[in-house]
C-alpha cells in the first residue's frame, strides 16, 4: 500500500513504530527564538510527536498541553517528561486535528512541522487555532519551505512563509504579524553530507 493510500492513524503509527523511543532532547531552534522572551503561561503543541518541544516549554515553566495523532508518539513524549522530570506539567492527549480543535485557550499555540505526504488541510486547523489564543497570545507555525536533496519528498511542493500567512486568509485587526520569512540553516544527510535547507516561519500575536 502506498502512502497516500494509507490512513493517517495507520501511516504515523507506523511512522513512530520505526523510529527510536529516545530523542535527541533538542528543542526546535525556531521554537526556542521566538517562546524564550515570552512569560511563561499556558501553552498547546499541535503534533508533539517525541515531545523535545512540550519538554522544553515545560522546564521553562509552561503549563502545557500536547496532542499527537499516534498513540506510539504520545507513549514515547510521556516517557521523555517523565525521564526529564516535567511529567506532571505536561497533559498529553490523542487527538485528530482534521476533527476538531482542542478545547481551552492558551497564551502559546505551536505547531513546528505539522506536515503530512497524505492529504491534509493543515489550514484549516491554523485558522482554528486563531479562536484559540488568549489576548497577548501568539501563533507560531514552523514549517519546511527547502527540503535536503536526498529527503524522499524533495519533489513535493513546499510553502514560502508569505504563502503560508496568505492560506491563513485575511486576518482581522485582532492580529499582529510579528514575523513571516523563510529562515536557513545547514542540514547533515545520513552520510554526512550537508545542505542548505529553510523552513517558513510565521508568528503572529493577539492584541491585549
Amino acid at each position: 500500500m502506498s502512502e497516500t493510500e494509507q490512513s493517517p492513524l495507520v501511516f504515523w503509527e507506523d511512522h513512530y513504530a520505526a523510529m527510536s523511543p529516545i530523542s535527541n532532547g533538542i528543542p526546535g531552534k525556531i521554537l526556542v527564538r521566538f517562546a524564550d522572551p515570552l512569560t511563561p503561561g499556558r501553552a498547546l503543541e499541535l503534533g508533539c510527536g517525541r515531545g523535545d518541544d512540550a519538554v522544553w516549554l515545560a522546564k521553562k515553566g509552561w503549563e502545557v498541553t500536547a496532542v499527537d495523532l499516534s498513540s506510539t508518539a504520545l507513549e514515547y513524549a510521556s516517557a521523555n517528561a517523565e525521564r526529564s522530570g516535567v511529567r506532571t506539567r505536561i497533559t498529553f492527549a490523542r487527538h485528530d486535528l482534521t476533527g476538531h480543535f482542542p478545547q481551552g485557550h492558551y497564551d502559546l499555540i505551536v505547531a513546528s512541522f505539522l506536515e503530512s505526504p497524505l492529504t491534509f488541510d493543515r489550514f484549516t486547523i491554523f485558522r482554528a487555532a486563531l479562536d484559540h489564543i488568549l489576548p497577548g497570545g501568539m501563533l507560531l507555525i514552523t514549517s519546511h519551505a527547502k527540503v535536503p536533496e536526498w529527503s524522499k519528498h524533495a519533489d513535493r511542493p513546499f510553502q514560502s512563509a508569505k504563502e503560508a500567512l496568505a492560506q491563513l486568509g485575511t486576518l482581522t485587526e485582532a492580529w499582529e504579524v510579528l514575523f513571516c520569512d523563510d529562515v536557513e540553516r545547514v542540514m547533515k544527510g545520513p552520510e554526512g553530507q550537508e545542505c542548505q535547507v529553510s523552513d517558513s516561519v510565521v508568528a503572529l500575536r493577539r492584541k491585549k
